[in-house]
């Protein structure tokens, strides 16, 4: 086999999140909490139609769901290429417009105009990406906006892990290998994580690894910033922006919030 190298990087000093499309779905396969976000989510939607705005969509992971139970939904998202993918995914499960439309906005400038929804909700960390308090205050704000009186908010993060974050530097964690079938390329994928305490944020670096048909040898980068929220942190951001907590859950079981619990799920409704 040739081991001729070749490389292919995308800018590392790219601050905002930004997926690469056709990896995105394959690499996050693994993560088996993504089988019970959506789940736990539908367990707590009342029995009749609700009209729900999923905030930074992607390629439709919760709201293809969402949208075939009977909902009438509207996915966001600011990367037109995830919007593409996830139109493919909804017309190849039969879905029309009517039951799921998808928009492309900033979230940080959102105005859809027309009915407020009784749903709001963002996924999968979605929320972190926006790292300064102006971001996170605008981004809910038209949250708030978006939400008839009295309608509910769900946001899902993870929990910071304490020891962690008291390491300035981690490197290749989190190594996974998947398979991306469009492009029919196996790839290995580690990740590197710098942190800044004093802004409280964290430099992620994907660094993706593949070989052509020929041998060829690929390296391709993704870097990115998000910050981290800490449970109290959160429920003042939230209240302070018009929301009253209702529920803070730890995981999808259910269960409470406490310094071993992997996530921050917040269950709130417009005051």
């Amino acid at each position: 086999m040739s081991k001729s190298k070749r490389s292919s990087s995308r800018k590392a000093d790219t601050v905002e999140y930004r997926a690469i499309a056709e990896y995105y779905d394959a690499e996050y396969a693994h993560l088996s909490y993504l089988d019970q976000d959506v789940p736990f989510y539908m367990k707590h939607l009342p029995k009749r139609r609700q009209r729900i705005l999923e905030l930074a969509c992607g390629t439709g992971r919760a709201a293809i769901p969402l949208a075939q139970v009977g909902h009438s939904v509207t996915g966001v998202d600011y990367a037109a290429d995830m919007l593409r993918i996830a139109t493919h995914k909804r017309d190849s499960v039969g879905l029309t417009e009517r039951d799921l439309r998808f928009t492309r906005a900033d979230l940080r400038r959102l105005n859809l105009g027309g009915q407020p929804f009784d749903q709001v909700c963002i996924f999968f960390n979605s929320f972190l990406s926006f790292t300064t308090l102006a971001e996170q205050d605008r981004v809910l704000q038209n949250v708030i906006a978006h939400l008839k009186p009295g309608g509910t908010f769900w946001l899902d993060l993870f929990n910071p892990d304490h020891t962690m974050l008291a390491a300035h530097t981690t490197a290749d964690l989190d190594p996974v290998s998947f398979y991306v079938p469009s492009l029919d390329r196996s790839v290995f994928r580690s990740t590197d994580v710098e942190r800044d305490e004093r802004l409280q944020t964290q430099r992620i670096t994907f660094r993706y690894h593949w070989f052509d048909a020929q041998g060829g040898d690929h390296h391709e980068t993704n870097s990115f910033l998000l910050t981290h929220i800490f449970p109290r942190e959160l429920q003042l951001l939230l209240e302070r922006n018009g929301f009253e907590l209702r529920e803070m859950y730890g995981d999808y079981d259910g269960s409470d919030v406490w310094h071993g619990s992997p996530r921050l799920i917040a269950h709130t409704r417009k005051v």
